[in-house]
């Protein structure tokens, strides 16, 4: 399957919001508020869909949410789509989207993270559309630290482009910004140096592939299914190989170990060049941390496993596109991912 890369946005385009899991409670309306008008003063129109409602844990029941999202992307007045964040059972839309008129659409750019994987990994997969696997819509209003992207910043490059992004050797490791007393937070809390850390081994890592991949507790209930089919995915890609991308939300070690090692046995992982596994605040357990859930799911498949991408829970977020071409390097004193829009 080819990939298919949504044109770029130019001022005046159309940017919808839906929540196609989770919706925003009353308190928080003014952070929404505050994200809209920061993609507003990019020069884009923003469109708010009916599904937002934040009373329970989702937005809407599941063919509104299905219904709102596909008249979104099939809009061609309406560019990308940024769910406000993820949630918790965003899967139910699935069996209600039409991934068929969907593969015939002109691609839209679908942006967001955590429970969102749940759709972006399938549109990409199903639908052969580029998905943004980034920063989503709450998040929107802080500063990009310097050697990264946002997604306003990537959903603007053509088709073709190429663009390197370096983490910033510093993550959020405490506490969470206030949004219902201050809606207008805008600095990230970078509290804590880090880097990223190769769990297989202490070689230097030079890998390219094509990307996929997203929340771990999410796609592991798709693995298997008709709509995580990595491994056709992965014959297709077979003269670039995949750089597969998995990040913890909350799980502790445990969940984590046993997930991996069901999404290893479904095949996710087939074709992979390497691992990379995104930084995470999810709890260790007496006998087994994190990294070594991953060591114990993952190191039978014999490939590199590069850990503490900055590309999940943790602040700051490095967008991943899923189905672009990318180069990933490490060493001692270097790390960088380049992706390709090709």
């Amino acid at each position: 399957m080819s990939i298919r890369f949504p044109r770029p946005l130019v001022p005046g385009d159309r940017v919808g919001v839906t929540a196609p899991s989770s919706g925003v409670p009353k308190e928080l309306r003014a952070r929404l508020d505050v994200a809209v008008r920061t993609i507003e003063a990019r020069g884009f129109e923003v469109v708010v869909g009916d599904c937002l409602d934040g009373t329970t844990h989702l937005s809407a029941p599941a063919p509104e949410r299905a219904r709102e999202l596909t008249e979104m992307l099939l809009d061609p007045a309406i560019r990308a789509v940024v769910p406000p964040w993820g949630g918790e059972t965003g899967i139910d839309v699935i069996p209600h989207l039409d991934f068929a008129r969907l593969r015939d659409a002109q691609p839209t750019w679908v942006v967001g993270f955590s429970d969102v994987s749940t759709l972006l990994t399938p549109l990409t997969l199903v639908s052969g559309m580029a998905t943004l696997h980034g920063n989503n819509l709450m998040d929107t209003p802080y500063r990009v630290p310097e050697g990264l992207l946002g997604w306003l910043d990537i959903v603007t490059l053509a088709p073709g482009s190429r663009f390197t992004q370096t983490p910033p050797g510093r993550h959020r490791a405490s506490g969470w910004d206030d949004w219902v007393g201050d809606p207008e937070a805008h600095t990230y809390t970078l509290d804590t140096p880090g880097r990223w850390k190769r769990l297989d081994s202490d070689a230097d890592l030079d890998v390219r592939g094509r990307l996929l991949g997203g929340c771990i507790e999410t796609l592991c209930n798709l693995s298997g299914t008709p709509y995580a089919d990595t491994t056709a995915f992965a014959r297709a890609a077979s003269e670039d190989g995949l750089l597969v991308y998995v990040e913890a939300c909350e799980d502790n070690a445990f969940s984590i170990c046993r997930n991996l090692h069901g999404m290893r046995l479904a095949g996710f992982f087939e074709g992979a060049n390497a691992v990379l596994v995104g930084r995470t605040a999810a709890p260790d357990t007496d006998t087994l941390t994190q990294h070594e859930a991953v060591l114990d799911a993952l190191g039978p498949l014999g490939v590199p496993i590069l850990a503490d991408v900055d590309c999940g829970h943790v602040p700051p977020y490095l967008p991943l596109v899923n189905g672009a071409l990318a180069h990933v390097v490490h060493t001692p004193t270097r790390s960088e991912i380049t992706q390709t829009l090709a």
